[in-house]
């Protein structure tokens, strides 16, 4: 199996926002022009893809060695559509509750449109193509989630089919 890009991280344990942020401006210097950053968050309710309860548990499952191939494959084609200087991705699994970070989005480039439609478009596809499966739990019961019609949509509107 390939080695996994050290820039990519599935892991339980919640993640440092800052401390992420500044390592991305210390690999690069000065010749960054733009970072833009996505934080991703559980929510108490989930009325569209869940059940409309109060959200108890949110748990995150992965296959190992596929989902950062999944990733990687989502990353690529930002950097195939876009400058990028770099980007890293930490994508949380296990159980995690409401306000939990879940995911983190970094991207930079020289300039802001191109960090900003990079980041926004690797989430569209982090929330329909990545590897990854999720089940909610709440007071009305256990249910696994599917991505919802609105986030195929605006994945769809990237104008690919394959997250190429």
């Amino acid at each position: 199996m390939k080695t996994p890009d050290p820039r990519i991280s599935i892991q339980q344990e919640d993640f440092d926002l800052a401390e992420e942020y500044q390592a991305l401006r210390n690999r690069l210097g000065a010749q960054i022009g733009a970072i833009v950053c996505f934080s991703g968050l559980v929510r108490d309710r989930n009325p569209v893809a869940g059940d409309g309860g109060s959200v108890s548990t949110l748990r995150l499952e992965h296959y190992p060695g596929m989902t950062e191939q999944s990733i990687l494959h989502i990353a690529s084609a930002a950097e195939q559509r876009w400058p990028l200087l770099d980007w890293r991705i930490i994508h949380r699994i296990g159980d995690l509750t409401p306000s939990d970070q879940i995911v983190l989005v970094l991207v930079a480039s020289a300039h802001r449109e191109a960090a900003f439609g990079a980041a926004e478009f690797m989430m569209d596809y982090l929330k329909t193509r990545a590897v990854l499966w999720k089940k909610e739990r709440s007071e009305l019961g256990e249910r696994w989630l599917d991505s919802t019609q609105a986030d195929h949509e605006r994945a769809e509107e990237w104008g690919t089919t394959s997250g190429d």
